[in-house]
């Protein structure tokens, strides 16, 4: 059976294993509160927990990469999609705070393995065009599964309790599974390409001969001492940790300032991430289309990134609006302007690294991200403990201007002297 444009198949399909890893780590934002009362949690213990997967998150964002490069795209992914399935699930069996600290940590180690895998199909299958769209493509599933999570957890737990909300979310992983070993191998393997779309793709994506190579171990040291890697881990630290906040703390802020109980969480709060499914999917699609006009790739990723950074000053005026729903208003834009961000900034892995380390490359820069979120959880739960959400939404917003002068300045204006004008 041969299909059409076969890679947006694929696409789809790491749209839907993204959509299932948010679904699974934001089921505890939705319940967050009937976990605190039935474990007798506070917020800073609430913060402490996150704070456990974000630890755990970081130390295997680092060691996916190389994961995924040695054991290839199809292989790499199914060991991770396997792991955080189960880890999912056995939230459902946690008795306290230490038993749930330990099942988030199990997420933690398992769930960063979607992104190097996803990062390396899309280098497969995509040239370099329309890589940022096929990034922006599977990234849309963090917020299609941000938006889901809330009023899916929400009615199952209103209506069987949130130990079956843990069960029937980690599930899905294991549908997705099967799909994916019946169909992804890279094109000049694939039974499903046709040869129209591999005359397309022949010399456009990564040979076959560079698809076979594996990194070398220890390759990780040399990849991370490289410029375009510690830049990247640096933009990652500064701006993850926002869409981090949003994902973990926006459920508990409606719940908290804003007055909402939890039937009103799941009926509004998944608004902001279809603004972040527009963003993730435009920002790709506008990159790929100033290079078909003829601007260099990187500075038609630069251009984007710029773009998405200038919007994000608006988180400040999140907790100073007067309505609930000019808070979740501005924080559509937040999203929005994240989106257009990551998914050119997650692209850019794959235009300056070779096939081989593609997924260490994205890995490291994951990993800075995590350590980034994982830091600024301890301090969320900290500060909205003792003080308020105010001064969060405040130091969000400054973060993308903050690491946009540091890309331009140690990244981009290199490369844009070795690009041809």
């Amino acid at each position: 059976m041969r299909i059409p444009n076969f890679r947006y198949v694929v696409a789809f399909m790491l749209l839907l294993a993204t959509m299932i890893n948010y679904t699974d780590r934001l089921a505890i934002s939705v319940v967050g509160k009937e976990l605190r009362t039935d474990f007798g949690m506070t917020e800073q213990d609430y913060g402490f927990i996150v704070s456990v997967f974000m630890f755990a998150y970081a130390i295997m964002y680092a060691g996916s990469g190389p994961i995924c490069d040695r054991l290839g795209t199809r292989k790499g992914f199914a060991v991770f999609i396997t792991a955080w399935s189960l880890a999912a699930i056995g939230h459902a069996t946690a008795t306290g705070k230490w038993s749930l600290a330990a099942w988030r940590f199990l997420l933690g180690l398992a769930e960063p393995g979607n992104w190097p895998a996803a990062a390396k199909a899309v280098s497969e299958w995509f040239p370099v065009e329309q890589r940022a769209l096929g990034i922006g493509i599977f990234n849309a599933g963090s917020s299609m599964g941000s938006a889901l999570a809330p009023p899916l957890v929400a009615f199952l737990t209103l209506h069987y309790g949130w130990r079956t909300a843990f069960v029937a979310v980690g599930s899905l992983g294991f549908i997705w599974l099967a799909v994916w070993l019946l169909i992804y191998q890279p094109p000049h393997l694939s039974r499903f390409i046709t040869d129209k779309e591999a005359a397309f793709l022949k010399g456009r994506v990564r040979p076959p001969e560079e698809l076979s190579q594996r990194a070398p171990k220890g390759d990780w040291l040399r990849v991370l001492r490289m410029r375009e890697c510690y830049t990247l881990v640096m933009a990652r630290f500064f701006t993850d940790p926002v869409i981090y906040f949003t994902i973990f703390w926006l459920p508990q802020y409606l719940q908290k300032e804003r007055g909402f109980d939890l039937a009103m969480v799941g009926k509004y709060a998944w608004v902001p991430y279809i603004f972040g499914d527009i963003g993730y999917v435009f920002g790709g699609w506008v990159s790929g289309h100033l290079i078909t006009r003829g601007w260099p790739w990187i500075k038609a990723r630069a251009a984007v990134l710029i773009l998405g950074a200038s919007v994000m000053p608006v988180a400040i005026f999140a907790p100073r609006v007067p309505e609930a729903w000019m808070a979740i208003a501005t924080i559509c834009v937040v999203t929005f302007g994240h989106a257009l961000w990551i998914s050119n900034l997650l692209t850019l892995p794959t235009d300056m690294f070779p096939g081989s380390r593609v997924g260490t490359a994205t890995g490291l820069t994951g990993m800075g991200g995590a350590i980034g979120g994982m830091l600024a959880n301890l301090a969320t739960g900290y500060v909205v403990q003792r003080y308020s959400y105010a001064p969060v939404f405040f130091a969000a917003g400054l973060m993308h201007p903050l690491a946009v002068t540091l890309v331009m300045v140690l990244l981009v204006r290199k490369w844009m002297r070795a690009q041809p004008q």
